[in-house]
């Protein structure tokens, strides 16, 4: 059995933790410094994690593939299952012609596109990320972006940047419940303590967002509801968190935003609303041109018989009825909006119903990865469980999805086939995304397996009392990797603890920071990068839009390590 090393370099913990990190650099230099495509980043980021593996951790050869095997796979299925069935979905609206109805309901609710923005990305997103989770809402919410005209870059780094907020408690809490299960921590406790930490976050994404929108200008237009909309959010998710339910408290704090931002529109309209919709015209018409796309009314085009959306996530023409001019009635709105509010149901009733959500579990098969499972142990010797493969083929959120778009499709009058075609066609077009994110995690199974990660992590952790400054670094560093925050908690949880456990300082605080790290890690992993590259329609072009987002997420990294320093010293009464 392998067991690793965590200082297989000449016993140095600083210097095996430098050629641990190997991999990681080598993937982000090649996107932000060399500008190479995804799946080359990807490729060359897992080769160097094997060459680490072998050579420096004296991992075997065929363990160390076979790590890569799995984490291939474990990318394809559950993760770009979800991708592909997430922007089907999408493509579905735009086959049926109803793609140019959605962006006049939304208009109606706010024709100006810095509200937009925060209506879509921030609340709707908090919303699908409270139920689905897993690159979903930056699938959903990238195209709808677009659909109400800004430009695919500025598309992308706004939904990455909006799915900050509600990551810790997304997917019915599912990474505080594993850190929960990993700790023996009450999850009650940890998601408690989340709640102190990721609202004071939460509340500036929406003003953030704006910025990324339309720039100061257009924060000087629409800050009165950017920051009534981002406290709302964060009190909400504070008091859920706190007090009423950790699994419930995205969809609560989502609803209130959403509820507030209807509201306050009600009685208070921002200023510049043409004008910024003219600047972001424009800038949406240059893309375009740029990308070789003919240009008309921002990039969707009005043809007999057929709505074309040009330079994004979508098919590039799809037959379906012609959009006319005319108000749109309860129907139209109904159907325009069915696909969202059916995801919504369908998701609610699997997560949320207790007999739904076990029957869906039952289906799950459990596979040990064959000749690694047994083969594999953990720093502290026992046999790890990451070796166990778990197929979720009914439960997973991508056939919620799917089940939800063979819907879409029967109610839209799209025949099967046709869908079919659709669904086939993008999964052509998505080839490199899947490649990308399949070799991305091929890379966090051999880091992960190999003892890289777990060196890179104890040496961080070696920092005393000073680590509670830097304990959220560890969570976005497994986000980072792996593009899941759950995920960033099975590696770090129990370090964390353990790490607050010798410097006398509050377990429950570390393995929450880890938590709340990972919710601004996941806007810079490449695997999420890909995603959203993939539903804007900037496939190879993932290190413009790394560019757009690094510094957002160190900036906020940076605020959350001085917050859970200052938790553990002077701002101790606001641990629960």
């Amino acid at each position: 059995m392998y067991i690793p090393d965590l200082a297989p370099v000449g016993g140095s913990l600083v210097a095996s933790a430098i050629i641990a990190a190997l991999p990681l650099l080598t993937v982000f230099i090649a996107l932000g410094v060399l500008r190479w495509k995804a799946h080359w980043s990807g490729l060359a980021g897992l080769l160097v994690a094997l060459v680490v593996a072998i050579a420096a951790y004296r991992m075997p050869v065929e363990l160390a593939f076979l790590s890569g095997t799995e984490g291939f796979v474990f990318g394809i299925f559950p993760i770009m299952w979800i991708v592909i069935n997430a922007i089907w979905l999408y493509e579905l609206t735009v086959a049926s012609g109803r793609f140019e109805d959605l962006r006049r309901v939304i208009n109606g609710v706010s024709d100006d596109p810095r509200i937009q923005a925060i209506i879509i990305a921030f609340c709707f997103g908090g919303l699908l990320e409270a139920l689905a989770g897993f690159g979903a809402p930056v699938a959903i919410t990238g195209v709808m972006l677009m659909a109400v005209g800004f430009t695919a870059l500025r598309a992308a780094a706004v939904v990455l940047l909006a799915n900050t907020a509600p990551v810790a408690f997304g997917a019915i809490a599912t990474p505080i419940i594993t850190a929960g299960k990993l700790t023996d921590i009450d999850y009650h406790d940890i998601g408690a303590m989340v709640g102190h930490q990721t609202p004071l976050l939460a509340v500036f994404v929406p003003t953030f967002l704006v910025l990324l929108a339309d720039g100061r200008r257009g924060l000087r237009d629409v800050w009165p509801i950017a920051v009534v909309v981002g406290v709302a959010f964060a009190v909400t998710q504070w008091v859920s968190a706190t007090f009423i339910s950790v699994e419930l408290t995205d969809i609560i704090a989502s609803l209130v935003s959403l509820a507030v931002a209807v509201v306050m529109l009600r009685f208070w309209q921002p200023t510049g609303g043409t004008a910024a919709a003219e600047r972001l015209g424009v800038e949406r018409r240059n893309e375009l041109t740029a990308l070789g796309e003919d240009v008309n009314d921002g990039g969707v085009q009005r043809t007999s018989g057929a709505t074309r959306v040009t330079g994004g996530g979508g098919v590039a023409a799809v037959a379906g009825p012609a959009v006319d001019d005319e108000a749109l009635g309860a129907r139209r709105t109904l159907m325009a909006l069915f696909p969202y509010l059916l995801v919504i149901v369908v998701f609610a009733v699997a997560k949320l119903l207790t007999p739904v959500k076990s029957f869906l579990a039952d289906t799950d098969v459990t596979i040990n990865w064959p000749g690694l499972d047994g083969q594999i142990a953990t720093a502290s010797g026992k046999v790890s469980t990451s070796t166990q493969y778990a197929f979720g083929w009914l439960s997973s959120p991508g056939t919620l999805l799917l089940i939800s778009g063979v819907i879409v499709a029967l109610v839209y009058r799209l025949s099967l086939v046709e869908a079919g075609r659709i669904w086939v066609a993008n999964v052509v077009k998505m080839r490199y995304s899947i490649l990308t994110v399949a070799a991305v995690l091929a890379l966090a199974y051999v880091m992960n397996q190999s003892g890289q990660t777990i060196t890179i992590g104890t040496w961080i952790a070696g920092a005393g009392a000073a680590f509670a400054f830097l304990s959220p670094i560890l969570g976005w560093l497994g986000t980072a990797v792996t593009g899941s925050d759950t995920s960033a908690n099975a590696l770090f949880a129990t370090l964390q603890q353990t790490a607050g456990q010798k410097a006398g300082i509050d377990p429950t605080l570390l393995v929450a920071a880890n938590t709340s790290g990972g919710v601004v890690g996941k806007m810079i992993s490449p695997q999420n990068l890909t995603i959203a590259a993939t539903a804007v329609g900037l496939l190879g072009r993932e290190s413009e839009i790394f560019r757009k987002v690094i510094w957002w997420s160190i900036g906020l990294l940076i605020a959350l390590c001085l917050l859970v320093g200052l938790q553990s010293t002077v701002l101790s009464w606001m641990v629960p």
